[in-house]
C-alpha cells in the first residue's frame, strides 16, 4: 500500500527549510561549546580540576543528551517532528542563559544538564525532516549541509565566546549566546511544515514507527550499523577531547588570550570543520552512487591521512605549522558526518529514521563526548604533575590514538553495507 500523492515543495522552500534547520543547529552548537573557550576563566574563578572540566563539557552532559535522545526520537517518529525541534531549542537556550547567573560547581553542572536535555531533540527529528524532503542522490549533502551548523557554530562561538570572555566576562557570554534561540525555536514551530514520512524514497511505503524492542533489534541484526557506529565513536572520542581542551592547549602551550584562542579556534574548526563536513556528503554522492562503500571509505582514508598530521600538530612549538594542521586535519576528520547518518538512514525504513540517529548518536556521544574530555581531562591531570603544562599536549597527542580503531571500523562496516542497504529496499 502507497501513500496518497506526497506533498509537492519549491526548491526555494527546500532551501529555506534546509537553512532554518542549519541555523537552528548553529545555536545547538554554540550553546554547547561556548563552555569551552570559557572554561580556563571558570576554572580560575571556582577553581575546578582538568577532570572537573571534562565532567561539565564531556561525561555529564553526553550522559542526558545521549539518553533522552532515544525516547524523544521514538515521540518524533510518532509524531510532528517539527514541534519537538522548537521545544528543544527553547529549553537549551534557556538553559544555557541561565549558566551565567550560576555561584558554584553544582549549580554549573546543573545546567549544563539542561542543554543537554533540550539539545537531545534537536538532531534526530531534523535529520529524519531532511531525508523526507530529499530524494537519496541528494542526501549526502543535504545531511551534510545541515551539519554545517556544527562548524557554524564552533566558528561563533568560540570567536564571538572568546572576545566576549575577554572584555565582558563569561557569565555574560552565556547570556548573549543564550537568549537569541528562542527566536529560532518561534521560526521552526510556525514557518517549518511538516514533511510525509518516506515522500522522497522510491513507492513511499506506508509504514509505521515499529515497537521500541523491535525497532533496537532491527538496528541489532545490521552488522553495518553497530560498526558504524562504533567508527563514528572512536572518530569523535578524538574531536570532542581535543576539542574542548584545544582553548586551554592554547592558553598553556601557546600563551595566548581568550581573544587570539577564540579566533583561531573559530577559523580552524569552523572553517576546516565546514569544508570538510560539505566535501564528505559531496564525494559520498558522487562516489556512493556506483558503491555506497564509498560512504564510509572516504572517512576511513581521511582519518588515516589526518592521525600523524595532528600528532605534529600538537608535538611542535611552532604556532605558524600548528594551526594550518590543525585546520587540515579538521578537514579530514569531518568528513565522516553526513555519510555516516545517510548510511543510516539507508538501512531504516522511513518510519525509523529518527530512532536511527538517537542510536547512532547515543554510542557517538557516549564514547566521543561522554568518555573523551574525560580521558584527556585525566591524562592531563596524572602528566602535569610530572611535565607541567606539557601534560596537556601529551595527554592530547594519546587520545589521537583513537583515530586508528575508528579507520579499522569504517572499513569492517563496508564489508556488509550494501547487504544491509538493499535489504530495506527490497522490503
Amino acid at each position: 500500500m502507497l501513500l496518497p500523492r506526497a506533498t509537492e515543495y519549491s526548491r526555494g522552500y527546500l532551501r529555506y527549510a534546509l537553512g532554518l534547520l542549519v541555523v537552528v543547529y548553529t545555536f545547538n552548537f554554540i550553546d554547547r561549546q561556548i563552555l569551552v573557550i570559557l572554561q580556563e576563566s571558570i576554572k580560575k574563578e571556582m577553581g575546578l580540576s582538568d577532570g572537573q572540566l571534562g565532567l561539565l563539557s564531556g561525561f555529564t552532559f553526553a550522559v542526558f543528551y545521549v539518553t533522552l535522545g532515544v525516547p524523544i526520537s521514538r515521540i518524533a517518529d510518532r509524531g510532528v517532528r517539527r514541534n519537538v525541534i522548537a521545544w528543544s531549542i527553547g529549553v537549551w537556550s534557556v538553559m544555557t542563559a541561565l549558566a551565567g547567573l550560576v555561584r558554584s560547581f553544582p549549580q554549573l553542572l546543573l545546567v549544563r544538564i539542561g542543554v543537554g536535555v533540550g539539545e537531545a531533540g534537536g538532531s534526530p527529528p531534523a535529520h529524519a525532516m531532511i531525508s523526507d524532503y530529499f530524494p537519496p542522490r541528494e542526501r549526502g549533502r543535504a545531511l551534510s549541509t545541515y551539519s554545517l551548523g556544527v562548524y557554524l557554530g564552533i566558528l561563533f562561538g568560540f570567536v564571538a565566546g572568546g572576545w566576549l570572555n575577554q572584555f565582558f566576562g563569561w557569565r555574560t557570554a552565556f547570556m548573549v549566546v543564550g537568549l537569541p534561540g528562542l527566536a529560532a525555536a518561534l521560526l521552526v514551530r510556525f514557518t517549518i511544515r511538516e514533511p510525509q514520512r518516506g515522500q522522497s524514497d522510491p513507492g513511499r511505503p506506508v509504514t509505521e514507527a515499529p515497537p521500541f524492542g523491535e525497532a533496537v533489534a532491527t538496528l541489532w541484526r545490521l552488522r553495518s550499523f553497530r560498526y558504524l557506529a562504533l567508527a563514528t565513536g572512536f572518530t569523535t572520542f578524538v574531536s570532542y577531547a581535543t576539542g574542548n581542551f584545544g582553548p586551554s592547549f592554547l592558553a598553556r602551550i601557546h600563551h595566548l588570550k581568550s581573544g587570539e584562542i577564540g579566533t583561531i579556534l573559530g577559523l580552524v574548526g569552523g572553517i576546516g570543520g565546514m569544508i570538510g563536513t560539505y566535501l564528505g556528503g559531496y564525494l559520498g554522492d558522487r562516489f556512493g552512487a556506483r558503491d555506497t562503500r564509498w560512504y564510509l571509505r572516504i572517512p576511513a582514508i581521511c582519518l588515516a591521512i589526518a592521525l600523524p598530521l595532528r600528532i605534529v600538530a600538537y608535538a611542535v612549538d611552532d604556532l605558524r605549522v600548528a594551526a594550518p594542521l590543525l585546520g587540515l586535519t579538521e578537514l579530514l576528520t569531518l568528513t565522516y558526518l553526513g555519510p555516516a547518518v545517510a548510511m543510516a538512514h539507508a538501512m531504516v525504513p522511513p518510519a525509523m529514521r529518527a530512532f536511527a540517529s538517537a542510536i547512532l548518536f547515543l554510542v557517538l556521544n557516549l564514547i566521543g563526548l561522554g568518555l573523551g574530555p574525560v580521558f584527556t581531562g585525566l591524562v592531563s591531570d596524572t602528566l602535569t604533575t610530572r611535565m607541567g603544562p606539557d601534560g596537556l599536549r601529551w595527554a592530547m597527542v594519546i587520545t589521537c590514538l583513537s583515530w586508528i580503531p575508528a579507520v579499522a571500523l569504517y572499513l569492517l562496516a563496508t564489508r556488509t553495507l550494501r547487504q544491509d542497504t538493499a535489504a530495506v529496499v527490497a522490503a
